[in-house]
């Protein structure tokens, strides 16, 4: 396995290189020049001209790619035009409140999606399973900003159970605040995220349960109770475990529209400000983080195959 995973290392080599080209070349496919959108519109050309030299963007196209390549190596990637921070020290404090919600968000979906997906999955014609079928609609019709605002109303300002407005606290600094802070966001992207597992795992049981493997266990005695956990789940886990990979990915920076709702201090709100303020130092380095982040995940996502099903091999 371990011959595997730095064979896996390497090919990410070639598929960070083109994202970096793509990330860099944010800056040209925006329309405008990006001097022009920092400086404003009333700016005179000296101005302007000087912020062409402060962003490096009075040198060759090719030259300023290989300049920003060679910082982003040693893990300096510019700072921000807007507060002039680093963006590597913008993201440090960002990046652990988007994991944090990640994780809560995660374990919320899995705790609601795995219950419902097995139910539907043994019963399928049963009225728990078409009121699970309708939960399962309503979670992915239901947009998450529209959740957002209701969790906001029911929960926070009539009942006052949590803030509106969620700060980020570290969980093993202060466990409760941070339920307090990140439960309503969590479950927000939690209820979403649960309607998709569900259904994956409704499939894929039912797939497995009508396997010969499954009428063996059966009639070697095994307890129908094991014959479902030890035998159809742990095959029916397979596909699921690559919607949730995926999943994880997208939250560390795809949960924009919600931690804006909520004003939550993750990654996806730092990047909404950075895209409405025309930032592109930091759009480039969130970005850049993302796709890092998706390519790790999925080397943890294959690994877990080998370790969940003996047949499949790491070569």
């Amino acid at each position: 396995m371990g011959s595997y995973v730095i064979r896996r290392l390497l090919q990410f080599v070639p598929v960070i290189l083109l994202a970096s080209v793509a990330v860099w070349a944010l800056i040209y496919a925006v329309p405008g020049n990006p001097a022009d959108a920092l400086v404003g519109p009333d700016a005179t050309p000296q101005a302007v001209a000087a912020a062409k030299v402060r962003l490096g963007l009075d040198r060759p196209v090719v030259e300023q790619y290989f300049i920003w390549l060679g910082h982003a190596l040693h893990l300096d990637l510019g700072h921000s035009a807007i507060s002039g921070q680093p963006v590597t020290e913008l993201m440090a404090s960002r990046i652990p409140a988007s994991i944090q919600l990640a994780v809560f968000s995660m374990v919320i979906g899995l705790v609601l999606a795995f219950p419902l997906g097995i139910a539907s999955a043994l019963k399928p014609r049963s009225v728990l399973t078409k009121a699970i079928n309708l939960y399962q609609a309503v979670a992915l019709a239901v947009p998450t900003f529209w959740v957002g605002i209701l969790l906001i109303i029911g929960l926070a300002i009539r009942v006052h159970l949590f803030p509106s407005i969620s700060n980020y606290v570290p969980f093993w600094a202060d466990p409760v605040g941070a339920f307090k802070n990140t439960f309503m966001p969590a479950l927000c992207l939690g209820t979403f995220i649960s309607g998709i597992i569900a259904r994956f795992v409704t499939a894929s049981l039912r797939q497995s349960m009508s396997q010969d493997y499954i009428r063996t266990a059966r009639a070697k005695g095994v307890p129908e109770y094991g014959v479902i956990s030890r035998h159809a789940l742990r095959n029916a886990l397979l596909p699921t475990v690559t919607i949730v990979g995926l999943q994880v990915g997208s939250f560390l920076g795809g949960t924009v529209v919600t931690e804006v709702v909520f004003s939550y201090p993750g990654l996806g709100r730092m990047i909404y400000s950075a895209v409405t303020s025309r930032d592109y130092p930091v759009i480039q380095g969130a970005v850049l983080f993302i796709v890092v982040a998706f390519l790790a995940i999925n080397l943890v996502v294959d690994v877990l195959y080998a370790y969940l099903d003996p047949r499949v091999q790491l070569r």
